[in-house]
């Protein structure tokens, strides 16, 4: 994303599709959490895949102070940051996928 000024307002929130393992100290509200087949506990995804702790109408984070940490250290513009943005665009737009990293 060379030559490409980065900010949460101007971008997809494709931060916000990806897996979210949660860890031991991470606090959030049950109802957003799910469980796997193999027993990882899991932020939630709506059928189109959005974490349901999104606000739609703000397309914000509806739990921001308590996010998980993981959230916590997606920086925006960093090289995580940067590859999963870039991935998206090379997908055409269409979504990206939904793996745990």
């Amino acid at each position: 994303m060379t030559g490409e000024e980065i900010d949460c307002a101007r971008c997809d929130a494709v931060c916000c599709r990806l897996t979210v393992v949660l860890q031991g100290d991470d606090d959030v509200p049950d109802r957003f959490v799910e469980v796997t087949d193999a027993g990882l506990h899991v932020m939630a995804r709506d059928e189109e895949g959005w974490c349901v702790a999104i606000d739609a109408a703000r397309m914000r984070c509806s739990i921001y102070d308590s996010r998980p940490e993981i959230c916590r250290r997606f920086a925006m513009a960093g090289a995580y940051c940067r590859s999963v943005r870039e991935d998206y665009a090379e997908s055409g737009r269409r979504g990206i996928p939904l793996t745990m990293y």
